[in-house]
């Protein structure tokens, strides 16, 4: 008896060949990637590199996310499957086999799939793995032999992970059979396909939620609002798409009905209801697709930009070769300073370098919460604070601001200020730490600022910039934080080289801070920055890629099996058109109006989300010193180039297999 469950299950995946052989191969891929991601994320070649803390956390969300995508994408590409299979189980009930049995086909048929999937899996993985750990090492710039080896932990938690989706699979499926009886079985693949109503106050509420969520995105200032808001904004935006499609869609093709002008054009009358007749179920699917290929658009994009515009970013960041930075109780004189200089011009004379650029200044910062024209001190205990009323208070004095920015001012009034902020401030006097000052001058950050790399790392609210006439005016703040006194040198030569001057002014001011009195010292190398900086951003594309080809296979698989799903739905419509005296032509092109249309409604909303979302993320990349914003619009272009031209290649591919089924 046994033997025949297991050659009926044979026989019916065969037969079924069609529905199951691209299931198959998206649970051999899903196992595969994960294998892959979790083999890379153990490995010991992470682990020894400069950035390997970050780089880790970064594979270990990668791992997360294809862990929850493949948990989805089964369950989604299951149901599929499962619908076309209704009228076979209802058959085989009908019949005389008793529900019991059909589960123990069911529990063959599950076992087989398991068995192919997760083996075929982990055997293309095992051989993939060391390709893809190549590509993620040249990514990061890490040269390193990589051994081939198998990941024991690896391979343990991938057949864990698939085996509890593939028993969850089989227990819906379970209930499917179970609760269902044997006519609604044989009619499973008819049900829902009731003209839907439209729901107006739905409708509206989804445009809502778009557009709440566009304005979000559009009218996002700084990188600590965009972090905030980002996570309700993309919300919003999911639930206002399926509303979108589910309702508004319907009411629009509603209202086309009721024209009377535009409906009772042949082509227009098939294209109408046919997309109305079922737009509910449809909807769903293609909701799906937009918002997968929105994920798809925004993580390639951003990471693609982050890895091209590396070098871009790495001097927004850290615009000298070489950043000194000396914490003080006091404001260094004007010898001190020239002393300080000389000797670091005399340690890159022994090591061979040249200093092609200093740049020196002085300011205190202090770490502020800001409302109206008083600035205090950010109070961490103070419970009605968070994160984003935190600010930035920057003081220096007129001179080494023209040093700072390479401009010159006027003159400032005693006992007056100059206040620079990204957001024009508007009050003609200011409250520092209890003391009122006039306000001389006010000025916009990004007159003289915005190529020093601060604009929107910070709440744009509460940055500020004040800047007094001179020194004894500066000092009047020194009981609010130390001094820092900076010193920023470009020098020749190659980065190992610059390295070693880096390590030889370590070395001078290690011996010059007993005698000199400053607290600490920092001294940060671009060179040594460029390495970490190749490993997060190789990283976060590697990620990146993987994720994105992930999310393009499962939006592969979904329009797939709409395709065939609903040529089969189609297929006895249209023939009875055929026999009425409908045209084979006219039936044609009514088809293909409305398969391009539903098949390119959400490629074009999800380049409408891209398009909105362009600004918090333009925001979100300056968090990593990203400003180049033609690179990224670029980037943006040239993704929804190539995705397009593969959606058209899908579209093309699939269409072909719905004709084939509908002209059957």
């Amino acid at each position: 008896m046994k033997r025949l469950y297991f050659r009926l299950a044979v026989t019916n995946l065969k037969n079924n060949r069609q529905f199951y052989l691209p299931y198959l191969l998206a649970g051999m891929v899903s196992t595969m990637m994960f294998y892959i991601m979790r083999a890379i994320q153990g490995s010991t070649g992470i682990a020894s590199m400069r950035g390997a803390g970050t780089l880790s956390i970064v594979l270990t969300m990668g791992l997360v996310i294809v862990g929850i995508c493949a948990c989805i994408f089964l369950f989604y590409t299951n149901s599929f499957v499962m619908k076309r299979r209704k009228k076979e189980l209802g058959v085989y009930n009908i019949l005389g086999m008793e529900k019991r049995h059909i589960a123990k086909v069911m529990v063959w048929e599950s076992v087989i799939l398991y068995l192919f999937s997760v083996c075929g899996g982990l055997l293309f993985g095992i051989m993939f793995h060391k390709l893809a750990a190549m590509f993620l090492y040249k990514l990061t710039g890490v040269s390193e032999n990589i051994p081939f080896y198998i990941s024991g932990w690896g391979c343990l938690q991938t057949i864990e992970l698939f085996g509890i989706l593939y028993l969850l699979m089989l227990f819906y499926n379970f209930l499917q059979v179970k609760l269902a009886n044997p006519i609604a079985l044989l009619h499973g693949d008819n049900v829902g396909e009731r003209e839907p109503r439209a729901k107006w106050i739905l409708a509206v509420s989804g445009v809502l939620c778009i557009l709440a969520g566009y304005y979000l995105a559009v009218k996002v200032q700084d990188v600590i609002m965009a972090v905030n808001i980002f996570f309700i904004a993309v919300l919003l935006v999911i639930a206002g798409t399926y509303i979108l499609f589910i309702s508004v869609s319907i009411a629009i093709l509603k209202l086309l009905k009721r024209n009377k002008k535009f409906y009772y054009q042949t082509a227009h009358f098939i294209t109408v209801s046919g997309m109305l007749y079922r737009m509910k179920r449809n909807a769903v699917g293609l909701a799906n697709i937009c918002i997968l290929s929105t994920m798809v658009l925004v993580t390639i994009s951003t990471t693609v930009c982050l890895y091209a515009g590396l070098e871009s970013s790495l001097k927004n960041n850290f615009p000298a070769d070489i950043s000194i930075t000396l914490y003080r109780d006091f404001i260094p004189e004007a010898s001190e300073r020239e002393f300080l200089i000389e000797q670091l011009s005399i340690v890159g004379k022994e090591q061979g370098r040249e200093l092609t650029d200093v740049l020196e200044y002085t300011d205190i910062v202090v770490v502020t919460h800001k409302e109206g024209n008083r600035v205090e001190h950010y109070d961490n205990t103070n419970d009605s604070y968070n994160f984003v009323d935190m600010g930035m208070l920057y003081l220096m004095t007129r001179t080494d601001y023209e040093k700072y920015t390479g401009r010159s001012y006027d003159a400032i009034p005693q006992g007056s200020v100059m206040v620079i902020s990204p957001i024009l401030f508007d009050e003609e006097s200011i409250v520092l730490f209890g003391t009122e000052y006039p306000v001389a001058k006010k000025m916009d950050l990004s007159e003289d600022l915005a190529n020093k790399g601060v604009e929107g790392f910070v709440n744009a609210q509460q940055l500020l910039y004040v800047v007094v006439e001179d020194d004894s005016a500066l000092m009047s703040f020194i009981a609010e934080s130390e001094v820092k006194y900076h010193i920023e040198i470009d020098i020749d030569g190659t980065s190992e080289e610059k390295k070693m001057y880096a390590l030889a002014v370590r070395e001078l001011l290690d011996g010059y801070k007993a005698e000199s009195g400053f607290s600490t010292r920092t001294v940060t190398v671009r060179a040594e920055q460029h390495d970490i900086y190749m490993e997060l951003n190789g990283g976060f594309l590697f990620l990146g890629l993987f994720l994105g080809s992930m999310f393009l296979m499962i939006t592969v698989l979904i329009i797939y099996y709409k395709q065939i799903s609903e040529g089969f739905e189609d297929r006895e419509r249209y023939a009875i058109m055929t026999k009425v005296g409908m045209g084979r032509n006219m039936v044609k092109t009514a088809i293909n109006a409305q398969v391009r249309t539903v098949f390119f409604l959400p490629i074009a909303v999800a380049v409408i989300h891209l398009t909105m979302a362009f600004p918090m993320l333009k925001v979100i990349l300056y968090m990593f010193g990203l400003m180049n914003t033609t690179l990224f619009i670029g980037c943006l272009i040239a993704t929804v180039t190539v995705f397009v031209m593969i959606y058209f290649v899908v579209f093309k591919l699939t269409s072909s297999s719905y004709y084939k089924i509908v002209y059957q």
